[in-house]
């Protein structure tokens, strides 16, 4: 048995459910006001061809550019002036230099988790 092809002239597209105007204003809200999030990162050897580095912490800026950071070794925390300021801590050893990374601002929220994903 076959089906007959669809007498419909449209084809049959599912709708992205449209969210309330409260949750998209809601979800406005966080993205306004979301905090920069960075990494800092350890390079040793700069410049050379066996340069390596690592990750040693995570940090957010807020919006009055107050940075909070907490090391990969979960003991490490601590809250500068800047995010910048975070170099003097971690590249203070020779041989070893600092540098923050910034990961792209956020393009999208949602309530849901599964939906942020």
């Amino acid at each position: 048995m076959t089906a007959a092809p669809s007498q419909n002239p449209r084809p049959n597209t599912a709708r992205m459910p449209v969210a309330p105007p409260f949750e998209q204003e809601l979800c406005g809200l966080v993205l306004d006001s979301a905090p920069r999030l960075f990494a800092v990162v350890q390079v040793c050897g700069e410049g050379r061809e066996d340069a390596d580095g690592w990750v040693v912490a995570w940090g957010l800026a807020d919006e009055n550019g107050r940075a909070h950071v907490i090391g990969v070794d979960g003991w490490t925390r601590m809250t500068l002036a800047s995010a910048e300021r975070v170099l003097r801590h971690f590249g203070r050893w020779p041989g070893v230099s600092a540098r923050v990374v910034w990961l792209a601002e956020p393009g999208g929220a949602a309530l849901d988790r599964g939906e942020a994903a």
